[in-house]
């Protein structure tokens, strides 16, 4: 595998590099306008480059966190999901166990980000907790553990950041242009200064500025695609059970609720895209990720677990002979077979299990007090709840709080 690894790190410098290359683009225009020196705008991008690009390194995976607001969690908040995120990391074999983070949200979707394997987290929402079972939680687990394994998460740290930079430039920029360019470009004119190439210079300037984060977008998904399939090939190699993962796909596509956190930067980290209509599952047609229907009907036309497998199912489905997994890799693999799913009688008892975990888990992280009737009820009261005593609903004691 270690030469795909190498492979997706030379693509994640290239990437970077065309992304650096349209800031340092638009910095040259802004300098135009601004100072009248393109060079002096280039300077600027160029710093502004490289601080962003620091930042990205160092602290990309804590401001993405920070934006998903992601709390961290520890093995006695969620036996469960630590047991499966353990699971997945020897089977992957990463040298760290990955930090795991919750976000309070009842969307379905998960994400992965870090430096580097021994700085890497992944997170899930609580809504994914709650509605997937064992199997198909491992299977997204195990998803994100590739993309760690496969040296994705800096890639997505570093990218988000620089378009995230890139669009908040070229928005500035632009109303700077808008509502200040046509008095620029009269005291141009009347004093002489050439108000034709003054034009010029503002009209090709907002275009870029406008085309800009298009084009960094394109360039950011054209890779993030192949990097969700290779995920999804790993994870049926982790945790030998394709079906998993594809019948959690199913599910996230089918949820109706939208992620309220998530924006355009960060959207092509997660394993399924978050933006969707209001109220409507997700559609297929979108520029971040492979086609939900395609992902599953790949996963699940597999006859073994193996890479070998995978490469055969993605090919017959796309119907190329364009191989997406290199013969390196998918020979170090080797074959597995499929192991078999957990028992029907398991799945009914852990559905009531999940919702319990979960619930348990938010009340925690939301500091809320537990007080127990002597009834045995269970009362939940938020931080802001400042009554010396409350009644129980069911058999009217008064308890003190």
């Amino acid at each position: 595998m270690w030469e795909q690894i190498r492979s997706n790190q030379t693509g994640s410098a290239i990437l970077v590099v065309w992304m650096g290359a349209l800031l340092l683009l638009v910095g040259y225009f802004l300098g135009l306008y601004f100072f009248d020196s393109g060079i002096g705008g280039l300077i600027f991008a160029l710093i502004l480059w490289v601080i962003m690009s620091l930042v990205a390194y160092f602290q990309g995976d804590s401001i993405l966190l920070a934006m998903s607001r992601a709390r961290k969690i520890s093995h006695d908040d969620h036996p469960r999901l630590y047991n499966i995120a353990e699971e997945m990391k020897i089977a992957s074999g990463l040298e760290a166990m990955p930090s795991i983070y919750i976000i309070d949200d009842p969307a379905m979707n998960a994400f992965a980000t870090g430096r580097d394997p021994k700085k890497a987290s992944v997170t899930v929402t609580s809504g994914l907790l709650q509605k997937l079972n064992r199997d198909e939680l491992q299977g997204v687990v195990g998803h994100e553990m590739a993309h760690i394994k496969n040296r994705d998460v800096l890639l997505m740290a570093m990218c988000s950041v620089l378009l995230g930079t890139i669009v908040l430039l070229a928005w500035y920029a632009s109303r700077v242009m808008i509502f200040g360019g046509m008095g620029r470009t009269r005291r141009s004119s009347s004093s002489g200064g050439g108000g034709l190439g003054q034009i010029i210079i503002i009209v090709a300037a907002l275009a870029l500025i406008i085309l800009a984060p298009i084009m960094a977008q394109l360039i950011y998904f054209s890779i993030s695609r192949k990097r969700e399939y290779l995920a999804d090939a790993s994870s049926a190699l982790y945790t030998r059970y394709p079906e998993g993962l594809a019948s959690a796909l199913e599910k996230l596509a089918a949820s109706t609720n939208q992620l309220k956190s998530a924006n355009k930067a960060t959207a092509p980290m997660y394993i399924i895209n978050p933006f969707r209509k209001r109220g409507m599952a997700a559609s297929d047609l979108t520029s971040t990720h492979p086609p939900i229907s395609e992902r599953v009907r790949i996963l699940r036309s597999m006859a073994g677990a193996s890479f070998a497998d995978y490469d055969t199912s993605y090919r017959k489905a796309r119907g190329t002979s364009k191989v997406l997994i290199s013969a390196a890799a998918v020979t170090a693999a080797g074959a597995l077979t499929l192991r078999a799913p957990q028992p029907p009688a398991a799945e009914k008892l852990e559905e009531v299990q999940r919702a319990r975990e979960t619930s348990n888990l938010m009340w925690n992280l939301n500091k809320y007090n537990t007080i127990t009737c002597a009834c045995g009820t269970k009362l939940r009261l938020p931080p802001s709840f400042k009554l010396p005593q409350l009644r129980c609903p069911h058999c009217g004691r008064i308890n003190t709080v």
